[in-house]
């Protein structure tokens, strides 16, 4: 997190960055500026569609729907899935969790799991958790910097040691843990599992490809994820970009994930961002102009009207 992503943490031990976050107790707090010191909540509750996007703010009101994060994993994190809106409403009054990852550091033969190598019916997905075996059946993806994962509510995914990402995903704190390579803490006691509530969970299909494909293509807007729940883009950048988006009524939230660049919205309001940092655009904002110092690449984050039975994943 300190030498690569240029953070302040607590601790070395601190393995995540929440960038932008409208979770309860979590709330991000603005840096700069004549509304410097207020809640993220708090500039909704004023600003309601001028900063989310009309439609976003009638959907989710005063909850921002995306919850942004660098995750510095040292060791291979334990295997969950998450629910989806369906189930988590219904079980937590919460969202579900969709989500999706892009690597920006790997050490060399890092892994990380995405969803089983065949599928399973619920009964042999129990025989393999009864019987400590579930890491037979687990998919796991060589990654390397600039590898994109997906991640959809239902998935049972891990992300292994040694690898810094950039996650995206739905405002959800709601995570059912399935197995956690059998660790215990100094008492001898393994961390709570969520066996029974994770079975109704998971989808058990198996897909050709869990990797995300996408042509580089510098100095344009390259799609890496379209969905109900957010759509990706990433901007690699050596000279000036304009970017109008004059019919996507939605925020715009760019993570910066080398190099630095000037966002310059609406002719009239500059904004440095450098590796490592977040910065989020109002709605109202139609037209942005990013340019590189030297050369900067971006992960482009917003919320499109989007059909999820037509529109999906980038494959």
């Amino acid at each position: 997190m300190k030498p690569l992503l240029n953070k302040n943490i607590p601790s070395d031990k601190t393995g995540e960055s929440w960038e932008i976050s409208a979770v309860e107790n979590n709330l991000s707090i603005v840096t700069n500026g004549f509304l410097a010191g207020n809640s993220l909540q708090e500039l909704i509750e004023i600003y309601m569609g001028d900063l989310v996007g009309e439609k976003n703010y009638d959907r989710f009101g005063i909850e921002f729907p995306l919850l942004i994060k660098y995750i510095d994993a040292n060791d291979v994190l334990s295997v969950q899935v998450h629910p989806d809106n369906d189930l988590a409403q219904k079980r937590h009054n919460a969202y579900g969790k969709t989500e999706m990852w892009y690597v920006i550091d790997a050490q060399p033969g890092a892994k990380l799991i995405s969803g089983f190598t065949k599928e399973l019916t619920k009964e042999e997905y129990t025989q393999h958790v009864e019987q400590g075996t579930l890491e037979q059946v687990l998919n796991f993806e060589p990654v390397k910097p600039g590898d994109v994962f997906y991640m959809p509510a239902g998935r049972v995914h891990a992300i292994g040691a040694g690898i810094v990402l950039a996650e995206i995903q739905q405002t959800s704190d709601v995570t059912y843990r399935i197995f956690d390579w059998n660790r215990t803490d100094e008492k001898g006691q393994g961390r709570e599992l969520h066996t029974d509530l994770a079975l109704d969970a998971i989808d058990f299909k198996v897909e050709n490809k869990y990797r995300t494909d996408y042509e580089e293509a510098p100095n344009s807007a390259v799609s890496l994820v379209e969905s109900s729940f957010f759509t990706t883009n990433k901007l690699k950048l050596n000279s000036e970009l304009e970017r109008n988006f004059p019919e996507i009524d939605s925020f715009r939230i760019y993570m910066c994930i080398n190099g630095e660049a000037e966002l310059t919205c609406n002719e009239e309001t500059t904004e440095h961002i450098s590796k490592g940092e977040t910065v989020l655009i109002p709605a109202s904002f139609e037209h942005i102009s990013i340019k590189p110092v030297e050369q900067a690449t971006l992960l482009e984050v917003y919320l499109e009207d989007i059909d999820e039975s037509k529109k999906h994943e980038k494959k």
